[in-house]
């Protein structure tokens, strides 16, 4: 896995293990990358022979899409109004609409084929692997799905079309799905790895030293998990074997890349405030020469230890009776590195950066 900034939380020990029966076995208090591997090991674990031809009969039979208020339609990904007379920007259809033609709805691989490095092959029905995996197919209708083509996602605001953006025709999935969007794309990479980059299939800034888009974790943490999505969850994990762990806890991003803090569906992934914490500051972030730590504490006695991103101790000291405490830098490499500040059993966490 690329590397992360998010190292910090490697320090905060979580506790807590997941609530589905799925992950049992996978320790969720594990540093960033290796909860990564963990859980691109337990995503490899799925029905080999499900192809996709099995995927064009689960929209159309099975319905992973099934409307929650009307069991005879399908949800039509990027769609937003049944009564404007306008077919493509339906968002239900009936299950028999299924096809090619004007009006109809099909299957939409969401990270495009041809924008994954190598390509994901053909879509013959009988092949297996990438291509047929259902959690990256949503149906939707035919000629929006056109108008999508393989236009990378982009940001935007209201209802899905392309938007321009630094010259760039860009694909805006609309309010209602952007957060769909965005967690279908952190399990493509996280199933996938590197064949799967975010920045293939999506416009904007990194996630600092990592492949996340700041887009993606920001649509994830916007847009709460809806009905639909968990409702593909459970029954895609019956006939293809896997879940999407985004959908289960959309926390689970924000630990493994940063971010704005996303909804924690099972309740125990939060690390817990402590007006401790809060009184505690340091600056310049990031620095040269020094960084200051400074504490509206009264007699503190702390403890510190700088480590590296890749977890090695760095330097430690300690601060007693004194509410500013200066840390060389000037000898230090440029990057990211993570202070750690202790007193008593209290512990927090800070991310600094050297230049």
């Amino acid at each position: 896995m690329k590397k992360i900034y998010f190292l910090l939380l490697s320090f905060i020990t979580l506790g807590v293990y997941a609530q589905e029966p799925y992950y049992d076995g996978i320790d969720f208090t594990l540093p960033p990358e290796q909860l990564y591997d963990a859980l691109q090991t337990k995503l490899e674990n799925y029905n080999t022979s499900f192809n996709y031809g099995d995927a064009r009969d689960l929209l159309r039979y099975d319905v992973v899409d099934e409307y929650e208020h009307d069991s005879s339609k399908v949800v039509l990904l990027y769609g937003y109004d049944d009564d404007d007379n306008n077919c493509t920007t339906d968002y239900t259809r009936l299950k028999t609409g299924w096809g090619g033609q004007h009006c109809e709805y099909n299957r939409e691989h969401v990270f495009p084929r041809s924008l994954a490095n190598p390509g994901m092959g053909n879509t013959n029905n009988n092949y297996t692997g990438i291509v047929a995996d259902p959690h990256n197919i949503r149906a939707c209708d035919q000629q929006m799905n056109l108008n999508r083509v393989n236009y990378r996602f982009g940001p935007g605001s209201g209802t899905a079309g392309v938007v321009v953006v630094q010259g760039e025709n860009v694909w805006y999935p609309g309010d209602e799905f952007k957060g769909d969007i965005a967690r279908m794309m952190m399990y493509m990479y996280v199933r996938y790895g590197d064949r799967c980059l975010p920045t293939f299939v999506g416009q904007g800034d990194t996630m600092d030293d990592n492949d996340m888009l700041e887009l993606f974790l920001e649509w994830n943490a916007e847009d709460p998990v809806s009905y639909l999505e968990t409702q593909r969850n459970d029954r895609l994990e019956d006939v293809y074997g896997n879940r999407n762990p985004f959908i289960d806890n959309p926390r689970l991003a924000t630990i493994l890349w940063g971010g704005t803090p996303a909804e924690d569906r099972w309740g125990t992934l939060d690390v817990p405030k402590h007006e401790w914490h809060e009184s505690i500051s340091i600056y310049p972030n990031p620095a040269t020469e020094t960084i200051w730590v400074e504490t509206s504490t009264e007699n503190p006695n702390y403890s510190y230890t700088l480590y590296s991103i890749t977890g090695q101790e760095v330097l430690n000291n300690t601060m007693k009776n004194e509410t500013k405490k200066a840390i060389p830098v000037r000898e230090l490499s440029s990057g990211t590195y993570i202070l750690n500040i202790k007193e008593g059993n209290n512990s927090v966490n800070k991310q600094v950066i050297v230049k």
